[in-house]
C-alpha cells in the first residue's frame, strides 16, 4: 500500500500535541524519506503569526524532540512544506479563506487529511464550517479526519457525539487515532502470535492462567488538572489503551491483516466480554488516589495537591478491573487490567501465566517446582519478549530455579520510532487496521460505564496510596490466592 500526496491540515496546531509528538513526527518522516513528493502541511492556529514566525516555532518543536540528532538540511528541505493559516476555528471567515487556500494555491495537493488536535467539544463545529465549505467532497481527492481520544465521556455521548460527526463524514472517512496501537511493540503482539504456530495450541483456557495488563506512570498529572479531575484512570487509560491491548492478546486470527479483517476480530472478543452487573462492580474493579510520597527520590504532593483539583475530588489516578471472556477460547480464564499514576515506576506490560502441571513429578524430593510458566511482552520503556520456565541448577544436587529465554525486538543499532509516524504514515496510506472503528468505540464504553456510574454515586471516599508505590491493596480482585500482580520482567522477582 502506497502513501500519496495529501495536503495535512492540522487544526491546534500551535498545541501541546503538536509540539510534542505531531511536528516531530512529521520531520523523521520526511527524514527518513517517507513523506511523499509534493506533500504540505498547513497548520491551523488563532495567533497572529507570520510563516517567518512559523517557521521558527516548528525548528524549535523539532529540536526539542529530534532523534539523536537536528539535520538543518532536513529541516530546510521539511520547511518548504510548512505553512500557517491564521483564524478563529469558532468563525466561519477562518474556513472561507482555507478553502481559497487550497484551492486556489498550487501546491497543495487535493487529497486533504484534517487531523483534530482540539477539544472534542470542538470536533462538531470544526467538521460543520468544513462542510458548509464543501471541503469534505472527495471530487477531486480523498478527504480524511483523524480524530483524537477521549471519544465521549461514556456510551451515551459517545453515541452522540458519532451521530454529529456522522453527518459530515462517511465512517471511511473517520480516523480514530489511539497513538498505543503505533507503538511498535504492541504491532509485535500480533506477529508473534500469528507468525508462531508453535504457541498457538497454548494459548486458551486449557494451559492459560490468568493473564494482566499493566500500564504504570511515575508522573503525576501534571499541568492537565481541569482533564484528568474530570476524565480519571479510568476514561484515560482503561477504556481505550487497555481494552485495546486486550484485544490484540485474547483475539482469534483475522482472515488477513487488512483493516476489516482485523478489527472484527477485535471486536468480536469486546462484545464476548461478560457484562458487569451493577452490583457486581467492587468484585470487578478497584480504584485509588495517590497520596504523598517520593518518586525517584524526589518528594512528591498528593493528588488533592495538585493544580486545579478540587479538595474534595474522588477522581481515581488508579483504576484496576477483572474481566471474563465468555468464548471458546477464554471462558474462565481472568484477565486483570490496572493502570496508575505516581507509581514505583513507568512501565507498560503484557503478563501471561501459564497453569501448573497437571502432576508433580518431584513432590516427593526436594525440588520445589512452585514457579508458574510466564510470557512477558514488555510495551515501554523496556521493549521485549520473554518465556519462563523451570531449568535445573548447575550442581550435584536436584535443585531449580526460573531461566528466562529472552526474544529480542530490536537489534542494538536499531533505533525506536515514534508512534505517531506510523500512524500519520498510514492516513495517508488509507491502511485504517491500526485505527478504531466506531463499533469498537461503543463496546469499550458497553463494558466500563457499569463501573463508571457506580463510583459517580460514590463520592464520599476513595481509596489511597502512597506516591511511589505500586498502588493499592486490591488483592480482592484475584480469583485465587496464588494470583497477585506481576510487577517486574525479570525472574528475581513478582
Amino acid at each position: 500500500m502506497n502513501a500519496e500526496p495529501c495536503t495535512y491540515v492540522i487544526f491546534g496546531a500551535t498545541g501541546n500535541l503538536s509540539r510534542i509528538k505531531l511536528m516531530p513526527a512529521l520531520y523523521h518522516l520526511d527524514m527518513a524519506g517517507r513523506l511523499p513528493q509534493g506533500t504540505r502541511i498547513l497548520a491551523i492556529g488563532r495567533r497572529p503569526w507570520d510563516q517567518q514566525k512559523w517557521l521558527s516555532e516548528v525548528r524549535d518543536m523539532v529540536q526539542a524532540k529530534a532523534r539523536d540528532y537536528f539535520d538543518e538540511a532536513v529541516f530546510l528541505r521539511f520547511s518548504e512544506r510548512l505553512y500557517y493559516h491564521q483564524g478563529n476555528i469558532d468563525e466561519a471567515e477562518c474556513y472561507r479563506r482555507l478553502n481559497l487556500t487550497l484551492s486556489e494555491g498550487q501546491n497543495f495537493p487535493k487529497n486533504i487529511a484534517f487531523y483534530l488536535s482540539i477539544s472534542p467539544s470542538d470536533f462538531a463545529t470544526v467538521l460543520s464550517f468544513l462542510s458548509d465549505q464543501q471541503l469534505f467532497s472527495e471530487e477531486y481527492g480523498w478527504r480524511r479526519a483523524i480524530i483524537e481520544k477521549p471519544f465521549g465521556y461514556d456510551l451515551d455521548s459517545a453515541k452522540a457525539l458519532q451521530k454529529r460527526i456522522s453527518q459530515y463524514l462517511t465512517e471511511e472517512q473517520i480516523y480514530r487515532i489511539d497513538h498505543y496501537l503505533g507503538k511498535g511493540m504492541v504491532q509485535n503482539v500480533l506477529v508473534f502470535r500469528f507468525a508462531n504456530v508453535m504457541l498457538e495450541p497454548l494459548w486458551n483456557r486449557n494451559y492459560i492462567d490468568h493473564i494482566q495488563i499493566t500500564h504504570s506512570e511515575s508522573i503525576g498529572i501534571e499541568s492537565r488538572g481541569d482533564y484528568y479531575n474530570s476524565a480519571g484512570a479510568m476514561r484515560d487509560m482503561l477504556q481505550s489503551h487497555l481494552l485495546q491491548l486486550l484485544t490484540l492478546v485474547t483475539m482469534e486470527p483475522p482472515v488477513s491483516m487488512e483493516a476489516e479483517a482485523l478489527r472484527d476480530e477485535k471486536v468480536k472478543v469486546l462484545k464476548s466480554i461478560r457484562p458487569i452487573p451493577k452490583e457486581a462492580v467492587h468484585a470487578h474493579a478497584f480504584r485509588g488516589q495517590y497520596s504523598k510520597g517520593h518518586v525517584n527520590g524526589e518528594k512528591v504532593v498528593s493528588y488533592l495537591e495538585e493544580a486545579n483539583i478540587p479538595k474534595d475530588s474522588s477522581t481515581e489516578t488508579y483504576a484496576s478491573m477483572k474481566l471474563y471472556i465468555d468464548n471458546w477460547r477464554w471462558r474462565g480464564v481472568p484477565i486483570y487490567m490496572r493502570t496508575g499514576k505516581r507509581m514505583a515506576k513507568a512501565q507498560s506490560s503484557i503478563s501471561i501465566c501459564f497453569r501448573h502441571p497437571p502432576l508433580q513429578f518431584f513432590r516427593d524430593t526436594q525440588v520445589q517446582c512452585t514457579n508458574a510458566n510466564w510470557i512477558l511482552m514488555g510495551i515501554q520503556p523496556e521493549e521485549c519478549i520473554r518465556m519462563e520456565m523451570t531449568v535445573k541448577e548447575p550442581g550435584l544436587e536436584m535443585r531449580t530455579r526460573t531461566s528466562s529465554l529472552d526474544a529480542s525486538f530490536r537489534n542494538e543499532d536499531e533505533k525506536a520510532i515514534d508512534a505517531y509516524e506510523d500512524l500519520l504514515l498510514d492516513v495517508l496510506k488509507g491502511d485504517r487496521s491500526l485505527f478504531l472503528r466506531f463499533d469498537e468505540v461503543e463496546y469499550a464504553w458497553r463494558i466500563v460505564d457499569p463501573i463508571l456510574q457506580t463510583w459517580a454515586t460514590e463520592r464520599d471516599y476513595i481509596a489511597t496510596y502512597p506516591a511511589g508505590s505500586w498502588g493499592p491493596e486490591d488483592n480482592r480482585l484475584f480469583d485465587k490466592e496464588s494470583q497477585s500482580w506481576r510487577s517486574s520482567l525479570t525472574p528475581e522477582s513478582k
